[in-house]
């Protein structure tokens, strides 16, 4: 394997201005396919979920799915955009086996949305907008599986299985206008861009917006100019990249190696690349087309779509809370800074954390369970925190309970070891585990007179004035009643009966 020669960020960035663009695919969550009735759920046996028309086969006529339409104008007006009064569907021509028609029913110079922005927010508090060119509506393709090679791609295999129950199955394309002048934060600004548009896809409802799942993906499209210059240079297309993270190390890499390529008097070709998870870095894949390698023209079996403009203010209407309005609302009303709201947002933890103050938890306690013991045991596991076998009702239950008094924090990280484990609800984990704070005054006392006989130097010691002595004492008794006393008046007993003021 060829080594790309790099050169250092910092040398990249003193010579040149990288210019970004951003394509992004959403595969919308509607029940059947964008031109025909096929089903689009998971799962299903390969070409089990086709008919003549995703197939391609003569005669076969498509008809635009309306959910998918009616997603795309939410979509559009979420994103700031100009909706399209009148708009159509092209086809885009080029032979690729998982492609049954040989071509993909898109749209080129006619998008349903066009003209808009998205704000959003890099670490420090910096807003930064990208602007939108425009969101079109078109189709996914099948999967191609290369089996007999080593790597899982065409080169070395011996044969490729086709699967076209994707084929078909609705996407949203939305295009950002070049992003210029993030200068060295311009990973950071592709990254903050995709986790912002994949919010805002969720809270629409029109898809799950699952990275890992392809259910969202990323082309980086990146190109440096010299400091100072105005003309773009040439550009490469990193493609189908599917993590925030790996969106911002795809950016980052192609910085260093263009500007080892123009640095060492080469150019840039115009190509697509490969992203590869395991080191960050891309390769080659095919020379990029142009728009008129693809032979675009008017589709000419359907009909263009021309959405009224009482459907489009009706939908507009009825837009949810956008997650930067909604995020800024939370952050006042927690009463936390503009950094840890982003690392809520990073944990994935807004919804768990808004869903336990709704089941009854006050916001410092939920965000501390969920930001705190249950973050590390997410990480631990290496699973996303939405994914621990507990819901936001047991977790604002073990705020409950340490808030009245009957579980200490110690024990309430046990109760919740005990859900995890599936031991049942809270109060069965502690019923079982028997993890009550022992509140009994007598018993209380009893285990601190037993401590204070059995430690009397350290009771003397407290009795000549040393009170910070006292915390021996409290975790002799705390470790008398296995972590199940209110350490606090337990603190409080030892110094009355030592007749010491606290």
């Amino acid at each position: 394997m060829t080594v790309t020669e790099l050169v250092s960020y910092e040398d990249a960035l003193a010579a040149y201005d990288p210019v970004m663009g951003l394509e992004v695919h959403v595969e919308l969550g509607t029940k059947t396919k964008m031109f025909c009735g096929c089903s689009t759920a998971l799962g299903a046996e390969a070409n089990a979920q086709t008919c003549p028309t995703c197939l391609g086969l003569p005669g076969s006529l498509p008809v635009v799915n309306a959910t998918g339409v009616e997603s795309a104008i939410k979509i559009g007006l979420a994103l700031n955009c100009e909706i399209a009064e009148w708009c159509r569907f092209a086809r885009k021509n080029y032979f690729y086996p998982d492609m049954p028609k040989n071509f993909q029913t898109s749209q080129y110079d006619e998008p349903i949305a066009f003209n808009g922005y998205l704000d959003v927010e890099i670490d420090g508090g910096e807003v930064f907008r990208v602007e939108i060119e425009r969101a079109h509506m078109e189709e996914d393709t099948g999967k191609s599986t290369h089996v007999g090679g080593a790597t899982g791609r065409i080169h070395g295999a011996s044969h490729s299985l086709l699967d076209y129950n994707r084929a078909g199955i609705p996407l949203i394309e939305i295009v950002t206008k070049p992003i210029v002048g993030a200068g060295e934060r311009a990973p950071e600004v592709a990254k903050a861009y995709v986790a912002e548009l994949r919010e805002l896809i969720k809270a629409l409802g029109v898809s799950e917006a699952r990275m890992e799942m392809g259910q969202m993906r990323c082309d980086v499209n990146l190109s440096l100019r010299p400091q100072g210059a105005d003309k773009f240079g040439t550009r490469s297309e990193t493609k189908n990249v599917n993590s925030l993270r790996s969106v911002e190390r795809a950016a980052r890499f192609e910085i260093q190696r263009q500007a080892a390529v123009l640095g060492g008097g080469g150019t840039v070709i115009q190509e697509t690349r490969h992203f590869h998870e395991e080191d960050g870095s891309t390769t080659p894949g095919r020379v990029k087309e142009e728009a008129e390698d693809y032979r675009y023209f008017p589709e000419p079996d359907l009909v263009p779509v021309a959405p009224s403009r009482e459907w489009v203010e009706k939908l507009r209407a009825g837009l949810p809370e956008l997650p930067r309005v909604r995020r800024n609302r939370l952050r006042e009303e927690w009463g936390i800074s503009a950094h840890e709201m982003r690392s809520v947002l990073n944990a994935g933890a807004i919804d768990l954390i808004t869903a336990t103050i709704d089941a009854g938890a006050d916001a410092a306690s939920a965000r501390k369970w969920w930001m705190g013991e249950l973050a590390r045991r997410a990480n631990e596991d290496g699973v996303e925190l939405a994914a621990l076998p507990i819901t936001p009702a047991q977790v604002a239950r073990v705020c409950a309970l340490v808030a009245e008094g009957s579980l200490n924090d110690k024990l309430a990280r046990q109760v919740i070891e005990g859900v995890l484990a599936g031991e049942g609800d809270p109060d069965a984990v502690v019923a079982a585990r028997g993890l009550k704070v022992v509140s009994d005054e007598g018993a209380l006392g009893a285990a601190v007179d037993e401590a204070i006989a059995g430690n009397a130097a350290i009771a003397d010691k407290i009795r000549g004035g040393k009170v910070a002595a006292a915390g021996a004492l409290v975790g002799a008794v705390m470790k008398a009643t296995r972590g199940q006393a209110d350490a606090a008046r337990v603190r409080e007993l030892i110094l009355e009966k030592l007749g010491v003021q606290g």
